[in-house]
């Protein structure tokens, strides 16, 4: 990777686990009459054949972590659960009597905030409460984001008796140097310790979240973390880019100076040196970030071409409706986009007066559903195609004119019919797709709103 394309790429750009882009979406014609509508059409159309999933936000954590960007709300006080679990079954309680038709759960994911934050028996009213008005399907997916410091062998062993087969452990760096900055301080030996309980107790995809970029992280740091963790073998990683954004996410990225930050060429090399790595210990890499194991469901997924890619990240298989419930969660029906109120109290005052939460969101345009298509082919296979008309569009010219110059820059190949991304030009997928992101040409931001691509 030369010093000149790293300069010429480097520029801030959406991760695109959506299109369009939540800062684009339009939300003034928006209205929650519409999301529901949308969301009715598209249950009708694919829960009897593939079934739904749920993403549920659970945003309390004892600690605020410096690199994180997600909406959490930091407390102590374990009080909170209950009428949070109350509030999360009301919302799913809304959305049955709107489908009325009964659900048929394919994936359900605990997202957070620190899901480990809640007890192991408010963890099972919630789960409980979801599954009661619902079906499971037959191939399904319950997965879980475990913190290493207070995930018990209990919780392990509640979720899993719930159907949860995967667990992903946010691991990040190993340094406690590193640890200190970013206020996650979690020694190997509790890493060791919550990834052993899971295989004892028969989880089949353990996952570790490792991040490069970190603040006063080098070389060295990445690829003894990557050492450590190949003594362990989780079966998946996600191994991305911190995003330093702290203009958007406040105080919480400001417990360390910008000039902290590794950038460009050490940046990248810490993806590459890191990146050997993985596959030097049998990891495969899959879409963008993420690396698995031969055995683990995800790598089997990306060989079919049934990876699939939403707001929960990349996913083992597709469904055509996700629902979020909980704070700020984003649902997604394929035609349209709602995120929930991000304030707890706002939350809870919504559901008080019998309503969705939803504060915002977008209806896909018919070139939104194409622009989406391409995006979600380039993120989940490197490749996408606009041999059928179906995929055509009348800016095509103009993106196959920048992609052209990227071909030249050897980041990909282009043929009559479509283009394929080289093995070089996968850490600059980000970009790849910029030149497809309409939305984001016709209105460049005055003001940085995206992380760096690289």
């Amino acid at each position: 990777m030369t010093r000149s394309l790293i300069q010429k790429y480097n520029v801030p750009g959406p991760r695109y686990t959506s299109y369009p882009t939540v800062p684009y979406w339009e939300t003034e014609p928006f209205s929650l009459e519409q999301w529901k509508q949308s969301l009715k059409r598209s249950f009708d159309e694919s829960n009897s054949t593939e079934g739904i999933s749920l993403y549920i936000h659970l945003p309390f954590c004892e600690s605020l972590c410096t690199f994180c960007g997600c909406h959490k709300r930091v407390t102590k006080k374990h009080e909170m659960e209950q009428p949070y679990i109350q509030a999360v079954l009301k919302e799913w309680d809304l959305y049955c009597q709107l489908l009325v038709t009964t659900p048929k759960i394919k994936e359900i994911h605990l997202g957070g905030g620190t899901p480990t934050f809640f007890s192991v028996e408010h963890l099972q009213q919630l789960i409980r409460g979801i599954l009661a008005k619902a079906e499971v399907a037959a191939e399904y997916e319950f997965s879980f984001e475990g913190h290493p410091n207070n995930t018990t062998s209990e919780h392990l062993q509640a979720l899993y008796d719930l159907g949860f087969r995967r667990v992903s452990y946010g691991v990040q760096d190993y340094n406690e140097t590193v640890q200190k900055a970013i206020h996650r301080i979690q020694p190997f030996e509790h890493v060791q310790r919550v990834t052993e309980w899971a295989r004892e107790i028969g989880y089949t995809s353990i996952s570790h979240d490792l991040v490069f970029g970190l603040p006063f992280q080098n070389l060295e740091d990445v690829l003894n973390t990557i050492d450590q963790t190949k003594s362990l073998m989780p079966d998946r990683l996600a191994f991305y880019s911190y995003a330093h954004v702290p203009w958007i996410k406040g105080n919480g990225q400001r417990g360390f100076k910008d000039a902290d930050v590794p950038k460009d060429e050490l940046k990248r090399q810490c993806y590459e040196e890191g990146k050997k790595q993985l596959l030097a210990h049998g990891y495969h890499e899959i879409g963008m970030d993420h690396f698995a194991l031969e055995k683990d469901g995800m790598y089997q997924s990306f060989k079919q071409g049934a990876l699939h890619r939403n707001f929960m990240g990349y996913t083992a298989s597709k469904t055509q409706v996700m629902i979020g419930l909980g704070i700020s969660s984003i649902s997604d029906s394929w035609y349209s986009f709602a995120q929930n109120e991000k304030k707890l109290e706002d939350y809870y005052a919504r559901l008080e007066l019998d309503e969705i939460p939803v504060v915002k969101g977008h209806v896909l345009s018919a070139e939104d559903l194409i622009i989406r298509k391409h995006i979600l082919n380039l993120m989940c296979t490197f490749t996408t195609s606009w041999a059928s008309k179906e995929m055509q569009f009348p800016e095509l010219p103009e993106v196959l004119l920048q992609l052209a110059e990227m071909q030249q820059d050897q980041l990909l190949q282009i043929d009559e019919q479509g283009i394929t991304v080289t093995e070089q030009g996968k850490p600059f997928v980000r970009n790849i797709c910029m030149a497809f992101d309409l939305r984001l040409k016709r209105r460049v931001p005055e003001n940085r709103i995206f992380s760096m691509t690289i």
